[in-house]
C-alpha cells in the first residue's frame, strides 16, 4: 500500500507527517523539556482536519497523543511519529473492522456495489473481478447500472478482459430484474461470486435511494442470506462529503464495507478515518490507479505509516 499519497504525476507531495513537523513541531526543544505544549497541540489538530479526519477522530488522535506526552513518552520526532501513527491504526481497527470479504462456504456469494456517480463503482467491479478470479474464483458480473450511458458495455469489456461471465439488461431498464437475472444465472452457471453493479446515484434523492432498496430486497428475496456484501464506493478527493454519502446510503442499505477510491491523488486521506467513524464499518480496499492490479486489500498498520509517511 506504499505510496497511496502522491499526486497523479508521481511527484512527491510533502507528506502529512512533514506538515506536522512543520506547524506542530516547530520548536523540537519543547519535547526534550518532557512534553507537547498546548499550542503544539492545537496545530496538530488543525492539521489533521485540513487532511479531512473529521472532528471526533482528530480530536481523539490528539488526545491519544497529549495522554502519551503527558506519561512521558514523547521526547523526540520519532515518539510523537510513533504515538500518532499507533493512534491512527487503533482507530482503524476499533468496532467493526475486518477487511475480508464475507463469502459464505456454500457459493454463490452475491457482492452489491453502490455509491455516488463519479465514485469509480464500475472500475471498482472490474478491478475486484480480476482479483478473484486470480485467486481462483468464477466469477458473473450483473450490469445494473441501467441508466448510465455506456456502463453496461463498460462493465461487459471488464468481464471480457477478467474472464467473468455478464449478465445485461436493457438501458433503461429495472435494475432489480438485472440483480434477479444475474443471481438465476449466476446459480444455475455454479459461479462462486455475482458482482452486482447499481446506477450511482446522488444520496439525496429519496426516490433513487427507494429504488437501491427495492435491488437490496430483490437480491435477498432470490437468494436468501444475500447480499453477503454491500460495499460502498466513495471517491477520495471529496472529504468530509464522503462522510454524509456513507451515512446516507447506510441509513437506505445495510452497508457492509466500505471501498474508497482515488487516494492516489489526494493528500487528505484522513477521510477514511472519518468514514469509518461514522458508520462503523470495515474499510475493504482502497484504490490507487485505473489498472487492475491498482486495488489493494485495506491493511490498518500499513495505512497509518503511509498516510502520515506517504
Amino acid at each position: 500500500m506504499a505510496l497511496l499519497f502522491r499526486k497523479k504525476d508521481d511527484t512527491p507531495r510533502k507528506s502529512l507527517w512533514q506538515r506536522i513537523k512543520d506547524v506542530a513541531l516547530a520548536d523540537v526543544a519543547v519535547l526534550a523539556r518532557g512534553g507537547v505544549d498546548e499550542r503544539s497541540l492545537e496545530l496538530l489538530e488543525q492539521t489533521l482536519l485540513e487532511a479531512d479526519f473529521g472532528i471526533p477522530v482528530t480530536l481523539r488522535l490528539v488526545d491519544a497523543v497529549k495522554q502519551q506526552a503527558t506519561r512521558g513518552t514523547v521526547k523526540t520526532p520519532d515518539d510523537y511519529f510513533a504515538a500518532l501513527r499507533a493512534a491512527i491504526e487503533g482507530a482503524l481497527r476499533a468496532g467493526h473492522s475486518n477487511p475480508a470479504l464475507r463469502l459464505p462456504t456454500e457459493a454463490p456469494a452475491v457482492v452489491l456495489v453502490l455509491g455516488v456517480n463519479g465514485a469509480g463503482k464500475t472500475t471498482f467491479i472490474g478491478k475486484l473481478a480480476a482479483k478473484l478470479r486470480a485467486d481462483g474464483k468464477s466469477v458473473l458480473l450483473g450490469a445494473g447500472d441501467t441508466f448510465r450511458a455506456g456502463a453496461i458495455d463498460q462493465l461487459r469489456v471488464w468481464a471480457e478482459r477478467t474472464g467473468a461471465e455478464f449478465v445485461a439488461g436493457t438501458p433503461g431498464g429495472d435494475p432489480a430484474a438485472v440483480a434477479w437475472q444475474a443471481i438465476d444465472a449466476g446459480v444455475a452457471r455454479g459461479v462462486d461470486v455475482i458482482i452486482i453493479d447499481t446506477a450511482g446515484r446522488l444520496h439525496t434523492s429519496g426516490a433513487l435511494m427507494d429504488e437501491l432498496k427495492k435491488v437490496q430486497r430483490v437480491v435477498e428475496n432470490r437468494l436468501p442470506g444475500a447480499p453477503h456484501e454491500a460495499l460502498l464506493v466513495l471517491d477520495g478527493t471529496v472529504g468530509q462529503n464522503a462522510v454524509e454519502q456513507a451515512k446516507r446510503f447506510s441509513e437506505a442499505v445495510p452497508i457492509t464495507g466500505v471501498v474508497v477510491t482515488k487516494l492516489d491523488g489526494t493528500a487528505r486521506g484522513g477521510v477514511v478515518l472519518a468514514v469509518h467513524e461514522a458508520i462503523n464499518v470495515p474499510v475493504k480496499f482502497i484504490g490507487i490507479g485505473e489498472q487492475a492490479q491498482d486495488l489493494v486489500l485495506f491493511d490498518a498498520a500499513t495505512f497509518a505509516r503511509d498516510l502520515l509517511d506517504g
